[in-house]
């Protein structure tokens, strides 16, 4: 259409000119014709032909604004052409070969094996459902970069490790007057998750941790173009995923104070983040790397000396002599902006390299802007001093009588607060949910076939918020990353499908929709995790006796929320679910006389939560009063091994005092 309007344009004025004018040059003007113009200028004749020679010259800007278009638009086609790499002969060799083949098999009839229904108690889900931004092996695209296979994958390593400090830190039995510690992880590291639990449907090969690292030369490398700055990022985050399981006072990643700053303005001075090193100057970078050179080797080996400089302005001739002696050292150094004679890369804003020098492509880049690469340090980085926790004796628990249900943190994306409604005794429910263990929709006795892995994770979300979700809430929490626009239609067509498998199996409408808020009807339905609540606020509040009521708490609970399942919104709800059962055990041991018995509720809270450094200490600490400081001790040490296969070194742990 664009064509045929400027087409249109081209070539209907000169023709309606012509017709009603004439052409636009009849010939020069006769001396008669002259004289008359000037003796009357404004006359019909003389207006009639400069209105026409108006019209012509508009006429005429028109035409060339578009052949100077199609010539600008022509000349960038060719420098395009001239560009596109041709095959080799051995690419064209093996794509002949290919099509032969293809064109061999394509008439052989094959037949599609039907895919049978997926019980939702199985584990086993729809594959197609996921928020994969990238195929295989492209890596991760999230919000402002992209990311490396290894590279997200050591990421979701690093989330999973900040969950690990979080249950090691918690106190059972203590009253806490905030979950800050529940709240979710940054928007990026939910959405990398997301992404690799949708993408992966296999468990992926061990990969060695410095495959994510570009291939850099070997001795300076200057970054230009619209990318340098997320590409400085990327590297910079890729190194410090790498270094992660180093041990943490070895030095891998040297910064200038004035680089870090501008790449990561908003970046936290109270946190340590593992292999990284800022300095003020490159002298302090040079002196600090003779050190480590010079520096014994450590008793349990190690990185070498640091292997990366970056910097942000191209040195003078004084850093010029001490950057070559950090390269000669054997670090690599990276600069943004032109710097000394060396390598020097172009990289666009998706992080594809190509050296000025010779034109050459070069590896893609990991890419990150501030935002997302501040999101990724959050997981990385842990306080510069964790605080010294005492280990006290549990008391027992005491919550609000107004409290319906045990705290659930708000998720990423929840617009308020939102009261849970009261939860009725449901008689003879036909409907079953259980979200506590494997989850499964249970209709009778019998699971209810949920095609969809994204049905699945609606309907134990809104298990886990009695009081509804909207569908902002439904979208952000189960395709993190992707426009809200982008996934609606997708949420839409999961809610129809979890309504009419519910209506096949019970003939009844469980899925409700009310101000703007899906949620389960609690009269025609029974969730498990809403009696685990029911029962600890009935607990929290027994005046008498409220050992039975935490012992029903504790058997109420039959395992993690959805369990076997990676969702990137699971975590917050999961351990809060963890912790109310904790506080059960802790509460009901404080209550008990019998010191074996309170040893062996210890232990049973210890198998909920082999992480929690409250209940080890606790147990020993009972070990020991009834005489068995060997076993007390082999508890403990076990305890500190398990930390460290987790990726938690013995450094980042606080020290355990009991009083």
């Amino acid at each position: 259409m664009s064509a045929a309007f400027v087409l249109t344009m081209l070539v209907v004025p000169p023709w309606l000119l012509t017709a009603l004018a004439g052409p636009p040059l009849p010939g020069w003007p006769t001396s008669a014709q002259l004289r008359g113009w000037i003796a009357d200028p404004l006359n019909h004749h003389t207006l009639t032909a400069g209105l026409t020679a108006l019209a012509w010259l508009a006429w005429l800007g028109l035409a060339c604004t578009v052949a100077a278009t199609a010539a600008r638009r022509a000349r960038a086609r060719a420098r395009w052409l001239r560009r596109l790499p041709l095959p080799t002969p051995w690419q064209a060799a093996a794509t002949t070969v290919a099509g032969a083949a293809a064109l061999n098999t394509a008439h052989i009839p094959t037949v599609d094996t039907p895919i049978p229904p997926i019980s939702a108690s199985t584990g086993t889900l729809h594959p197609h459902d996921g928020a994969v931004d990238t195929q295989a092996g492209d890596g991760v695209t999230v919000p402002g970069g992209w990311l490396p296979d290894t590279a997200a994958q050591q990421v979701a390593a690093a989330a999973a490790v900040v969950w690990l400090r979080r249950r090691r830190a918690y106190q059972p039995g203590q009253p806490s007057p905030e979950d800050s510690d529940l709240a979710p992880l940054p928007t990026t590291v939910t959405a990398v998750r997301a992404a690799l639990t949708d993408a992966d449907t296999q468990q992926p090969p061990a990969t060695p941790a410095t495959a994510a690292l570009p291939a850099l030369p070997t001795s300076c490398l200057a970054l230009t173009g619209d990318g340098a700055a997320d590409a400085a990022r990327g590297i910079l985050l890729t190194r410090l995923l790498a270094a992660m399981r180093d041990p943490q006072d070895t030095t891998r990643l040297l910064i200038t104070h004035t680089a870090l700053t501008t790449l990561l303005p908003d970046i936290s001075t109270d946190t340590e983040t593992p292999g990284l090193r800022v300095v003020e100057t490159v002298d302090q970078a040079a002196a600090l790397l003779s050190s480590l050179i010079n520096a014994p080797p450590a008793p349990g080996g190690g990185a070498g000396p640091a292997d990366l400089l970056l910097l942000t302005d191209p040195p003078n001739a004084p850093t010029t002599a001490q950057l070559a002696t950090l390269q000669h050292a054997g670090a690599t150094v990276v600069m943004l902006g032109a710097g000394p004679p060396g390598t020097s890369w172009s990289i666009d804003r998706h992080g594809h390299t190509r050296e000025e020098h010779t034109g050459r492509a070069g590896p893609r880049l990991c890419v990150l802007n501030r935002t997302s690469a501040t999101d990724l340090l959050a997981v990385i980085a842990h306080p510069a001093r964790e605080r010294q926790y005492s280990v006290t004796e549990p008391t027992p628990l005491r919550r609000p009588a107004e409290t319906g249900h045990a705290r659930i943190p708000r998720q990423a994306g929840s617009d308020r607060w939102a009261a849970a409604p009261d939860i009725p005794a449901v008689t003879n429910p036909r409907l079953h949910v259980r979200v506590l263990g494997r989850p499964a929709l249970l209709a009778g006795g019998e699971p209810v076939t949920i095609r969809r892995s994204a049905a699945l994770q609606v309907l134990v979300f809104l298990a886990v918020h009695p009081e509804g979700a909207t569908t902002t809430d439904l979208v952000q929490a189960i395709w993190p990353g992707l426009p809200a626009h982008t996934v609606t239609g997708r949420l839409y067509t999961t809610l129809s499908d979890l309504r009419a498998a519910i209506r096949t199996a019970t003939g009844a409408t469980v899925l409700g929709h009310a101000d703007d808020r899906y949620h389960l009807n609690p009269d025609r339905v029974d969730v498990d995790l809403w009696r685990l609540h029911a029962a600890a606020h009935h607990a929290a509040t027994a005046l008498t006796d409220p050992a039975p009521a935490w012992q029903t708490v504790i058997d109420t609970y039959t395992g993690d929320l959805a369990a076997g399942h990676n969702w990137a919104w699971i975590d917050p709800p999961r351990e809060a679910t963890r912790r109310l059962v904790l506080d059960a055990y802790a509460s009901a041991a404080a209550a008990q006389t019998d010191p074996h018995h309170r040893l062996r509720l210890l232990q049973d809270a210890i198998r909920v939560d082999p992480y929690n450094q409250t209940l080890h200490q606790l147990a020993a600490d009972q070990l020991n009063a009834l005489g068995d400081a060997d076993t007390a001790a082999r508890l403990l040490d076990g305890y500190q091994r398990r930390l460290q296969l987790a990726g938690i070194a013995a450094s980042d742990q606080p020290a355990p005092t009991s009083r």
